[in-house]
C-alpha cells in the first residue's frame, strides 16, 4: 500500500510541476535557515555541560549599588578564596584563580631562548581548580602538581608549543618564565579540552606563587579591592542552598571589610552564578569568550519559526487551491472502497515526499544560508553534516513536523469529500468553496503581516543605527587614534618619552596623555559629596583623566571658566553640564570655584564647566562627570591627525608608521597596537549592525516565500478564470480593466494586512526602543513605506500571470473551454 501511497505521489508531481517547485523551494529555505540556526543554537547550548556534578557548581560574583544606581563585577576581593576554606560550611570543593597574561620566555639548554609576547588565558590556580573541572592528566597529578610555588601545569598543545618536538616526559622539570622575572617549573600536563567550554586556559600557575610576592599584587590580600581578573568557583555539597552559601559569604565580607560610615550609598554583595549561566549573562565578563545574549538565540528560533511557517502556508493555500482538481480523484478512491484514513495517508505521503525532497535542497543551501548568517556563526563552530550526530535527527524531526503542519490539515479537508457530491462536480461547491477561499486569504494576510513586520523591522533598526553613527555626540571623533601604553611597564618615565616622539612627527596635530577615551563601554566612577552649606548633594561622579590637551584633542566644548592644567592634579577639575545642574548650578558660571570633597581627606576645585558629551553608546543616558589630570592614570595617547592632503592620500600611514617605529624603540618588548575612535565608536553598535543585517536577509526570505506562494496562486486563479477573462475581452473590455479586476482583491488583501500589523509592529519597535536613552523617532513614514514596498512587491509578482491572462487572444480562452 505504501509503495502504491509514493507511485501515485511521484504522479501527481509530474502532474503539477510548477507547484511542487514553488511547495519544495518554499520549504527548503525555511528548513535551511531552521538548520543552520539549530546548528548556533545547539553549539552555544552545549558550553561546559560535560563538568560532572556542574549543575552544583557556581561562579562567585559582586554586585555593587551606587545610591541606586546598579552595577556588576564577575570577580571577587582577593582573599575571599582563602577565607571560604576555612570560615564557610556547605562547600564541597572551592577553586579560587586569578588570570593573567604577559610575556613569556623559553629558555631550554643550549637552544636560543624564545621568547612569546602578550600571551594570555593564563591562571594562577590550586589543585583544587582540577577538581571542580574535567581535565585529563597525561603528566603529573592535581595533588602534586600545583602544591608548591613556582610551578606550573600546561596543556599539551601549550607545551608542544613551548617545548617543540619533545617528548611529554621530557617537558616535565622544563622552566617556563613569566613577565621575565617569574620562573616556574613544569610538574604536569593536561589534554586540551575538545568540547565547548568557556575555559580556554593552558598556563596554569600555582596560586601559592602569586601569594608570595604580595608587594608586587597588594590586591591578593585586600578585602577592600574587586577585580575581574580574582574569580572564585564553588562546587556545593548536595543538599546545600545558594542563597544560604551566599548569606555566609556576604557575612564573610562584613567580617573583614566593615562597611565605611562615609560610604552611605555604596552597597556590595556577593552572589551565586550557575555554571550553565556563564555563557548568556550579559552582566558578567567571560573570561576572552564573547557572552551570548539568549535574545539573540531566540530571534533567531523566531526567525526560523516564521520562515518555516511561510513555507507550510504555501503548501496549505496551493493544496486547498486545487481541491476542485483533486476531487474527482477522491470520489473514484472512496467508491472502490478506499476508507478516508487511506486518503489522509496518501495526502500525508505526498506531503511527506515534498518535505524530504526540501530537505535534501536544504542541506544543499546550507552553505549559502550559512554566509547569511556569518555574523552570527560563533568562531569555533563547525559544520561537519556526517559527524554531528544530532543533525540527522534534528532533520528527521522537523521532516515530520512540517509534514504534519503542511499536510494534515488540506489532507483532512480534501479526505472529506463525499463521492456521491464528487460525481456530481459538487465537492468544493457552496460552504466547502467558501471556506477553503477564506482560508487561503486568511493564510495569505499572515504571510503578508509577517513579510510586511520584518521590512518595518528593518527599516527602523538601519534608522536608529544611522541616528546613532551621525549625530553630534559631544565630541570630535574623526581622525584621532589612541594608543595604549603597557599597564605593567617598569620605567613610567617612558610615557613622556614616548609622548615626545609623536609630537614630533610631521602628520601629528596634537597629542594628549589621559585615561580612557571620552565614550568606552568601561568607566572609572566613585561616590561624590558636594556640601554649600544649605544642602549636601551626593552623586556617583563618573570620572576622567587627561592633561591640558585632552579636550583640546576631541574638541569637547569649554561652557566656563579655564581647562585644565598639569598643576591642576590635586586641586582642580573640570566638571560636565549635567553634574552642574545636578548640583543646582542654574548656569555653568556659577559652578566655578565651588569646592568638591573629592575623598575623604581631598578637594576639589571646579575651575570649569564643560558641554555633555555622550560618555558611552546611545543606550545609555548622560551621567555626572568630571575630568582631572590625574598623572597616575595617564595610560593612553590620544592623537588628532592633520586632515590628508588631496595630493597624497598616505599621510595618515606614514603618521602611524611613524608612531609604530617611536613604540618599538621605547617598547621593544610589547606589540604596537592604535585604535581609530570613530571606528570605536562604532563598534558601540556592533549588535544592532547584526541585528539590522539579520532583519534584511530575512525580510528578503520572507518576500521571496510570500510572493512565490502568491504567484502559485495567481497561476491557479488565471487558470480557473480563463473562460472568465475570455467573455470580457470580447465584450470589449481592456487589458488594465482585466488586470485590474484580477489584482484588486490582493491589493485589498495587502491594506488589511497593514492594517493588522502596524499596531503590533509599532509596539514591539516601541519596546525595543526602550533600549536607547537616545533614540530616533518611529516616524509614520516606515509603516507606509513597508505597505507600499509590499504591494509593489506583491503586483510586480503577480502581474506575470495576470498581464499575460490579459493579453491572451481571447478565442484561444474561448476554445480552451
Amino acid at each position: 500500500m505504501i509503495k502504491n501511497y509514493f507511485k501515485i505521489a511521484f504522479r501527481s508531481f509530474r502532474q503539477h510541476k510548477l507547484f511542487t517547485l514553488i511547495n519544495v523551494v518554499g520549504l527548503s529555505i525555511g528548513i535551511s535557515t531552521a538548520l543552520v540556526i539549530y546548528l548556533i543554537v545547539n553549539y552555544d547550548y552545549t558550553f561546559d555541560k560535560f563538568h560532572k556534578d556542574g549543575d552544583r557548581i557556581y561562579r562567585v560574583v559582586s554586585n555593587y549599588s551606587f545610591n541606586g544606581s546598579p552595577s556588576y563585577n564577575s570577580g571577587v576581593t582577593g582573599p575571599l578564596g582563602l577565607a571560604v576554606h576555612t570560615e564557610a560550611t556547605g562547600i564541597e570543593e572551592s577553586a579560587p584563580f586569578r588570570t593573567t597574561g604577559g610575556n613569556i620566555l623559553i629558555r631550554d639548554g643550549s637552544k636560543a631562548p624564545v621568547k612569546f609576547k602578550n600571551q594570555g588565558n593564563i591562571v594562577y590556580a590550586e589543585a583544587s581548580y582540577f577538581n571542580l573541572f574535567e581535565y585529563k592528566w597525561l603528566a603529573g597529578s592535581p595533588k602534586m602538581s600545583l602544591t608548591n610555588a613556582h610551578q606550573v601545569v600546561l596543556t599539551l598543545s601549550q607545551a608542544q608549543k613551548y617545548f617543540p618536538n619533545q617528548s611529554i616526559d621530557k617537558i616535565v622539570g622544563k622552566q617556563v618564565i613569566y613577565d621575565d622575572t617569574v620562573k616556574n617549573t613544569v610538574t604536569g600536563i593536561v589534554a586540551d579540552i575538545k568540547d565547548n567550554t568557556d575555559f580556554t586556559f593552558h598556563d596554569f600557575i600555582s596560586l601559592a606563587t602569586l601569594r608570595i610576592n604580595k608587594n608586587e599584587n597588594p590586591d591578593v590580600q585586600n578585602w577592600g579591592s574587586t577585580s575581574s581578573n580574582s574569580q572564585l568557583f564553588l562546587k556545593l555539597g548536595k543538599g546545600s542552598q545558594p542563597k544560604n552559601i551566599e548569606r555566609q559569604l556576604n557575612a564573610l565580607l562584613k567580617r573583614h571589610n566593615p562597611p565605611k560610615a562615609g560610604n552611605k550609598g555604596f552597597n556590595q554583595v556577593f552572589a551565586l552564578q550557575p555554571l550553565a549561566d556563564m555563557h548568556f549573562n550579559e552582566r558578567y565578563s567571560n573570561f576572552d569568550i564573547p557572552v551570548v545574549s539568549t535574545k539573540t538565540l531566540y530571534s533567531l528560533m523566531t526567525l526560523a519559526a516564521f520562515l518555516l511557517l511561510l513555507g507550510c502556508i504555501n503548501f496549505v493555500n496551493l493544496t486547498t487551491a486545487q481541491a476542485s482538481q483533486k476531487a474527482k480523484e477522491i470520489g473514484i478512491r472512496k467508491t472502490l472502497g478506499s476508507t478516508r484514513g487511506q486518503v489522509i495517508g496518501q495526502f500525508l505521503s505526498e506531503t511527506f515526499l515534498v518535505t524530504l525532497f526540501a530537505v535534501i535542497v536544504a542541506v544543499a543551501l546550507s552553505p549559502v544560508i550559512l554566509k547569511l548568517f556569518e555574523g552570527f556563526i560563533p568562531p569555533g563552530l563547525k559544520v561537519d553534516f556526517l559527524h554531528h550526530p544530532g543533525i540527522g535527527l534534528f532533520l528527521l524531526a522537523l521532516t515530520i513536523v512540517v509534514s504534519l503542519l503542511s499536510g494534515f490539515y488540506p489532507a483532512l479537508v480534501l479526505s472529506s469529500y463525499k463521492p456521491v457530491h464528487v460525481l456530481k462536480n459538487q465537492a468544493v461547491g457552496g460552504k466547502s468553496k467558501t471556506r477553503n477561499a477564506l482560508l487561503r486569504k486568511s493564510l495569505t494576510v499572515t504571510q503578508f503581516m509577517i513579510a510586511q513586520f520584518f521590512i518595518m523591522a528593518t527599516i527602523l533598526v538601519s534608522k536608529q543605527i544611522y541616528y546613532a553613527l551621525h549625530k553630534d555626540l559631544g565630541f570630535k571623533k574623526d581622525a584621532i587614534i589612541y594608543v595604549d601604553t603597557p599597564w605593567n611597564d617598569k620605567k613610567p618615565e617612558n610615557k613622556k618619552v614616548f609622548l615626545d616622539k609623536v609630537r614630533a612627527i610631521p602628520q601629528i596635530e596634537l597629542v594628549a596623555m589621559g585615561g580612557d577615551i571620552p565614550s568606552s563601554n568601561g568607566w572609572n566612577s566613585r561616590d561624590i559629596t558636594y556640601k554649600d552649606g544649605k544642602k549636601e548633594v551626593k552623586v556617583e561622579l563618573q570620572t576622567k583623566s587627561g592633561d591640558e590637551n585632552y579636550i583640546k584633542v576631541y574638541k569637547i566644548k569649554l561652557l566656563a571658566g579655564r581647562n585644565i592644567m598639569l598643576s591642576d592634579s590635586t586641586t582642580g577639575m573640570l566638571i560636565n553640564k549635567t553634574y552642574a545642574q545636578i548640583l543646582g548650578f542654574k548656569t555653568p558660571t556659577d559652578a566655578l570655584g565651588k569646592f568638591i570633597d573629592f575623598s575623604e581627606k581631598q578637594k576639589m576645585q571646579i575651575v570649569g564647566v564643560i558641554a555633555d558629551f555622550h560618555q558611552g553608546s546611545l543606550h545609555s543616558e548622560i551621567k555626572p562627570m568630571a575630568i582631572y589630570p590625574d598623572k597616575w592614570n595617564f595610560g593612553s595617547l590620544h592623537i588628532a591627525l592633520k586632515p590628508q592632503t588631496a595630493n597624497n592620500n598616505g599621510d595618515w600611514k606614514k603618521g602611524i608608521a611613524a608612531i609604530e617605529r617611536a613604540w618599538k624603540e621605547i617598547y621593544p618588548d610589547y606589540d604596537f597596537e592604535s585604535h581609530f575612535f570613530d571606528e570605536t565608536i562604532a563598534k558601540f553598535y556592533e549588535t544592532e549592525q547584526k541585528t539590522s543585517t539579520l532583519l534584511g536577509w530575512a525580510t528578503g526570505l520572507c518576500i521571496f516565500i510570500s510572493c512565490l506562494g502568491l504567484l502559485g496562486l495567481a497561476i491557479y486563479t488565471t487558470n480557473q478564470r480563463t473562460k472568465e477573462i475570455g467573455v470580457r475581452k470580447v465584450l470589449g473590455a481592456s487589458v488594465t480593466q482585466i488586470v485590474t479586476l484580477l489584482s484588486t482583491e490582493l491589493v485589498w488583501l495587502i491594506i488589511l494586512a497593514s492594517v493588522l500589523i502596524t499596531p503590533l509592529a509599532w509596539y514591539a519597535m516601541n519596546r525595543w526602543m526602550q533600549g536607547f536613552a537616545d533614540r530616533t523617532t518611529i516616524s509614520w513614514w516606515i509603516f507606509a513605506l513597508s505597505g507600499a514596498g509590499m504591494l509593489l512587491a506583491a503586483v510586480f509578482t503577480s502581474s506575470f500571470q495576470t498581464i499575460k491572462a490579459a493579453v491572451t487572444n481571447p478565442v484561444k480562452s474561448l476554445r480552451s473551454e
